[in-house]
């Protein structure tokens, strides 16, 4: 029980801390959005790291390098933080969803509300659990057909330089602090859906999941189960906030898996359950997982501004005319579409 509070304090602790940064670029970006609006001389100062929350945008950007060489300087922290939130998905399975996503941490607390109700964790039934998971998938899949399939370089160059494109981060704040009365029941809408069922948005819709699930059947760190020692007392599964079986294979394949280690943490047999290479060689223990975490958000981000690809090229004026505009992009983007 001890090691298992230890492991949800060191997760918890990080969690918070991206939450605590989250708030904090999403404070300075409102500001620095206002200050333009209201046409004020001094100007809040764009954070980048709100280009963390354009991913469709960063696919584009990324397939665009790939193909030409050329790296873009619109909204290139997406990018980079992009391919930073891949890579963990390599390496370290999706520990993205369980240690810095803020919507996984609302899920957890979500989850909590549904135990207090349920009195334990309520499942969906299998013959429905896998549809419904496939829905996440199906969401992925339309997206990387869009861009993989159906843009090519100069396509993607035009969308990239668009103006729609280059106030993406301004439509995302308006979608929330603007909220149409449609808006507001979908969010909670779907808050009672992860009351009523745990890890409801994770676990059926978010196509972010769904990719970095894909990535993470590639990583070679998995939690492992040395079937030796193993005492078959299934608290490794009764603790899984996302009902993987984990007493039953030597091997966790399970794309759900986001490297929470609380199993591991569960296991009363040292040694037993491990997120480790295969023969449990090289495992990471939590307070590892989570220097590592940390340690490659905040690295890249300084090794990006050492190379100077991480603010963004557009500057104050041209955000200026573009906040003037809004409409209109989205207007010119309609009519782009019934034309093509």
């Amino acid at each position: 029980m001890r090691k298992a509070n230890n492991t949800l304090k060191i997760r918890r602790l990080v969690q918070l801390v991206f939450l605590f940064t989250t708030l904090l670029i999403g404070a300075q970006f409102y500001l620095f959005v206002y200050h333009l609006e209201i046409g004020s001389e001094k100007v809040m100062s764009r954070p980048p790291g709100v280009e963390a929350f354009l991913p469709i945008s960063s696919m584009m950007t990324l397939k665009y390098w790939l193909l030409s060489g050329d790296f873009p300087l619109v909204h290139p922290a997406g990018l980079i933080l992009f391919v930073v939130i891949a890579l963990t998905a390599l390496f370290l399975k999706r520990g993205f969803c369980s240690w810095v996503c803020p919507v996984g941490l609302l899920n957890e607390y979500l989850s909590k509300i549904h135990v207090l109700i349920f009195d334990k964790p309520r499942h969906v039934w299998r013959w429905l659990d896998y549809p419904l998971r496939s829905l996440k998938y199906l969401l992925a899949l339309f997206v990387l057909w869009a861009i993989l399939v159906q843009m090519n370089a100069p396509a993607l160059h035009a969308f990239i330089n668009s103006p729609y494109n280059k106030v993406a981060d301004i439509k995302m704040l308006k979608f929330f602090v603007e909220a149409t009365p449609l808006t507001i029941k979908v969010l909670l809408g779907l808050v009672l859906l992860s009351i009523l069922v745990r890890n409801f948005w994770c676990r059926y819709l978010c196509p972010y999941g769904a990719l970095l699930g894909a990535l993470s059947w590639l990583s070679p760190w998995k939690i492992r189960r040395n079937t030796i020692t193993c005492i078959d007392c299934e608290k490794c599964t009764k603790v899984c906030p996302m009902d993987i079986n984990v007493h039953k294979p030597k091997t966790v394949l399970s794309d759900e898996c986001t490297a929470c280690l609380m199993c591991v943490a569960a296991c009363p047999v040292n040694n037993t359950l491990s997120l480790a290479v295969p023969k449990h060689r090289w495992f990471i223990k939590p307070a590892v997982y989570a220097a590592i975490i940390i340690g490659l958000f905040l690295g890249t981000s300084l090794v990006a501004r050492l190379f100077g690809v991480w603010q963004n090229n557009i500057i104050t004026d041209e955000y200026r005319y573009y906040i003037q505009h809004l409409d209109d992009y989205d207007h010119a983007r309609g009519q782009a579409r019934q034309t093509h």
